[in-house]
């Protein structure tokens, strides 16, 4: 690079008018000093070598928005992916190969393509990719891949109280052993602070703001046709009955109720460009599948910068939570704050 990535950086957030913050600014340059050490990739019999990169903070201090910035000024052989996403290929590969060394033989492909991978929103929610990741990931150090991640949560408190989670503290001590762990800081969620705007949330639930919703949904796809979409994941049908050119409404039932994942959320969000969900329910221990089917639906969505106009119960601040779910909703409900806005011009 011609310029130090902190220069960049300073520029970028006055042209962009974001305020400056030196703890940002401290992670831009570990960043550039992990992405760019060759000691890294050339003393390969060092035992504790750092290779991944460990990012996590809460919600809304500019983890996605930093290592944003970094990927598209960084010049080495790359790839971004939503962690969920990540793991899909995975499984998929490994559903397709069908045989003992499918997750060296998969490794070896990333090895081909990618000097450094940056996985965002990292978090583990199921048995399956619990019990796999130590290996995995054991082998792509072994590559010399290097790993950036993500995530709102610490190391040691991933797959918290996980079904058989001692299956998955290798991951854990690999991790530890081979990562740069830096936590992010801020007083203040950014997402919050845009205040002269409207705001597509409908709440509580009544004829009125049933009607609110409705009313917006009609203006927006006056001039469109309608063009019911079937959505088709693995040999599972999808319908989205209310499609008007990149346009869908959906109510909370139709997405959280039923079995769907990552790779149908995906799938939809691939072919919508604004979507209306209505019926947001308050979360609580009862109705926690629903809620990480719904804290997974919103990660893909913000991730496809999908616009949401949305209906609830309750306010965004007392839409309450499951005690399994409650940190992680936490990022979900900041997601929700700016993936709702419209700016007034």
């Amino acid at each position: 690079m011609d310029e130090k990535l902190q220069q960049s950086f300073l520029r970028f957030c006055k042209i962009n008018q974001f305020e400056i913050n030196q703890k940002q600014v401290e992670v831009i340059n570990l960043l550039e000093e992990f992405v760019y050490s060759k000691k890294n990739l050339l003393d390969l019999f060092k035992k504790d070598k750092k290779l991944c990169f460990y990012l996590h903070g809460g919600v809304g201090v500019g983890k996605t928005m930093l290592l944003n910035f970094l990927y598209s000024k960084i010049e080495v052989k790359k790839v971004r992916m939503h962690f969920n996403e990540f793991m899909i290929n995975f499984h998929n590969y490994r559903h397709k190969e069908k045989d003992d060394n499918s997750i060296t033989n998969f490794v070896k492909i990333l090895k081909q393509n990618y000097d450094l991978i940056y996985l965002d929103e990292f978090q583990v929610t199921n048995i399956v990719d619990a019990m796999i990741l130590g290996k995995l990931f054991e082998i792509i150090f072994k590559e010399n891949i290097k790993i950036i991640i993500t995530t709102n949560i610490k190391l040691n408190d991933l797959y918290k109280d996980g079904l058989q989670r001692e299956q998955f503290l290798p991951f854990i001590s690999i991790i530890e052993k081979s990562s740069i762990q830096k936590e992010l800081v801020l007083d203040d969620d950014y997402r919050k602070q845009n205040l002269d705007n409207v705001r597509r949330i409908y709440y509580p639930l009544n004829e009125k703001t049933s009607f609110k919703i409705k009313q917006n949904f009609r203006i927006l796809t006056r001039d469109r046709k309608r063009e019911p979409q079937n959505v088709e994941t693995k040999g599972r049908k999808f319908l989205i009955a209310n499609f008007y050119e990149g346009i869908a409404k959906f109510k909370f039932s139709d997405l959280c109720d039923e079995k769907l994942g990552s790779e149908d959320y995906i799938n939809i969000a691939n072919v919508c460009k604004h979507v209306f969900i209505s019926n947001i329910p308050v979360f609580n221990d009862v109705n926690s599948n629903q809620q990480l089917r719904f804290i997974t639906l919103i990660d893909i969505f913000y991730e496809k910068k999908i616009k949401l106009t949305i209906s609830c119960e309750n306010d965004l601040e007392n839409l309450g939570s499951s005690q399994l779910h409650k940190e992680t909703f936490n990022r979900t409900l900041s997601r929700l704050y700016e993936m709702t806005i419209s700016l007034v011009r």
